[in-house]
């Protein structure tokens, strides 16, 4: 499988193989259009929009009508008129109750609202993942794609929970309490809104550089969590090597550049919320002053003052909520953009003609193909494979062997030519049956967090109690699972520390046993075994493979010299195609293949 590896780093629009990490860092796009893109999946949600804006407004209208009675009551005290006090204050209090219930509700709508958003979003988000080529998920970091999923969703989620409703309440409240301070006087009120004027000014400065560091922030983040992931997959290479130190120098790079970033992001975000403090301040001067001089001039009354403070307060603090949630606003457009990239990423084309009465025909036409342009990986590779043969490919470290079965899946296709499965192009065919056709046993195994049964029932739904002990019994699982307490229903952890890489292997032989294919792929499928278990399900796997198109990838030669043809490759070309005793007499690649692995060296 070397030949995956040998990409190196990717330039924009190349291709790179699979295990490479490392995602490019996402350049910022239209905060206007993520914005836009964001507010359509409210959609969705109207009624609850609907509920949440009218205890929004019937907050706003408490808050702004409340100052009103307190100058009528102010006034009512200054003129020694204590007839309607009692009624003035009952109003008040009725409002601000209705005003902090109202709040109340609003905060829960909007967290419930905020959930509902993210869970549609994170659907969409794992459900474009599931559906990606390949070649998309071996050319990005793993880590990376799941901060996309997690952090970037999670910082969606808050700014929808914590400011939606602010930002409609502010804009509700800054048109009411406006109205109310023209209403008892246009000059002061229009001195109270002067440093509006001055907040919009700072706010347009600030985040033009603002943006910038959040969206920087949030890649790094991705990568941080990429080395992560890579630390802990390879954790036993790592310990192996001694590079524990290497990788630590590594994470603290990335960890040291995220952390300067996040300084400066920070600092910046948390300026906004002092300077909108001391702008409110000098609106409060500016009221007392000009208050003070228009109340002795008998055009406003002492009640009138006390009503525009607390208006006052009420305008700039909308303007002030938003400025400290700037930064976080920021930080959720970046999230979204970074999500949306996700999402706006083509998905493999499931769509084609259905596949029935398989044979399995295989032919490659002249195919060519790089994971990187200027790097030629398969070079003019024509083949054909009649109807259950047994073929195996063979050759050294980077021959291309793996990528032809790459090709054949359609994990990537070929930069030219074409390969045919019954006559028919794959390409035209459903993406879902051709892999439907084929079972496939790769090198590097994985298995599920989920029970032994689980595994190997994985590509049969609909399997018997007799077909799964058959599969169990020729792959030798059927050991494996008398050992353990629980048997077939034993539960398999993430990385399966409780059994062997053998064990492993031979849960993922029997899978292919159980999905009954008319294509058998086996790359490497016995490299884990031990000779002696190798020998002994040889035969079960010759079972297998009768009257099935079987595509055999091993260093092992002794395990393909049954091989109807031996195909040797070279630097992503034929070199040689026979049998074994044919290839053998030529004394060609194959012979010396065999006789340096014959000898015991390393292949």
């Amino acid at each position: 499988m070397a030949e995956k590896y040998e990409a190196k780093s990717v330039q924009q629009g190349f291709r790179r193989g699979p295990g490479n990490f490392g995602a490019p860092v996402e350049k910022p796009q239209n905060a206007k259009k993520t914005i836009r893109r964001l507010l359509g999946y409210f959609r969705a949600e109207m009624p609850v929009v609907a509920v949440m804006s009218v205890t929004v407004l019937i907050s706003v209208l408490a808050s702004v009508f409340a100052p009103s009675f307190q100058s009528q009551a102010i006034d009512k005290i200054v003129s020694a008129e204590y007839g309607l006090l009692p009624r003035l204050l009952g109003i008040m209090l009725v409002l601000y109750i209705i005003h902090g219930v109202a709040t109340l509700i609003q905060g829960y709508i909007s967290a419930s609202l905020s959930q509902r958003i993210v869970s549609r979003l994170r659907k969409e988000l794992f459900d474009r993942i599931v559906h990606l080529p390949i070649s998309y998920i071996d050319s990005h970091s793993h880590g990376d794609l799941i901060s996309r999923m997690t952090n970037d969703a999670d910082n969606i989620s808050n700014i929808v929970s914590s400011s939606l409703s602010s930002l409609f309440s502010g804009v509700l409240m800054l048109i009411g309490t406006l109205a109310m301070m023209l209403h008892y006087s246009i000059p002061l009120g229009l001195l109270s809104c002067s440093t509006v004027i001055l907040t919009v000014l700072f706010t347009s400065f600030i985040s033009k550089h603002m943006r910038r560091f959040f969206v920087k922030r949030q890649a790094l983040l991705g990568k941080l969590n990429g080395n992560v992931e890579e630390m802990v997959t390879n954790y036993k290479t790592i310990t192996a090597y001694n590079r524990q130190e290497q990788v630590i120098d590594d994470f603290t790079e990335t960890a040291d550049q995220l952390t300067r970033t996040g300084i400066i992001a920070e600092i910046i975000s948390n300026c906004m919320g002092p300077v909108m403090n001391m702008l409110s301040n000098v609106s409060f001067v500016i009221v007392s002053v000009f208050g003070a001089y228009f109340a002795l001039k008998g055009y406003i009354t002492v009640g009138v003052i006390s009503a525009f403070i607390i208006y006052s307060k009420q305008f700039s603090r909308p303007i002030n909520e938003l400025a400290q949630l700037y930064g976080q606003i920021q930080t959720a457009i970046a999230g979204a953009e970074r999500v949306f990239s996700i999402l706006d990423t083509e998905t493999e084309h499931f769509e084609g003609d259905a596949l029935t009465d398989v044979k399995g025909v295989i032919e490659f036409r002249h195919i060519n193909f790089s994971y990187v342009p200027e790097k030629r990986i398969i070079t003019d590779f024509s083949l054909k494979i009649e109807s259950g043969k047994r073929i195996a490919l063979v050759g050294s470290t980077g021959s291309g062997k793996t990528t032809i079965i790459n090709l054949l899946m359609r994990f990537y296709d070929p930069d030219s030519g074409e390969i045919l499965l019954d006559g028919k192009n794959i390409r035209d065919i459903a993406l879902g049956d051709l892999r439907d056709s084929v079972g496939i046993v790769l090198q590097d195994t994985k298995l599920f967090s989920d029970t032994i049964r689980a595994n190997l029932t994985y590509a049969m739904s609909d399997y018997t109690e007799d077909e799964l002990a058959a599969a169990a019994k020729s792959s030798h699982c059927d050991k494996i699972a008398a050992k353990l307490p629980d048997g077939f229903d034993t539960m398999l952890s993430q990385t399966s520390v409780s059994l062997s890489q053998g064990e492993q292997q031979l849960i993922a032989i029997g899978r292919a046993f159980l999905s009954y294919p008319r294509i058998l792929i086996l790359d490497e499928a016995t490299s884990s075994v031990d000779t002696r278990t190798e020998l002994s399900i040889q035969n079960a796997m010759n079972e297998l493979m009768k009257d099935r198109t079987s595509l055999i990838i091993a260093h092992r030669l002794s395990t393909i010299q049954d091989a109807d043809q031996i195909i040797v490759m070279d630097q992503g070309r034929i070199a040689e195609i026979g049998t074994h005793t044919e290839l053998l007499k030529q004394g060609g690649k194959y012979y010396d293949l065999y006789m340096t692995q014959f000898a015991g060296q390393a292949i």
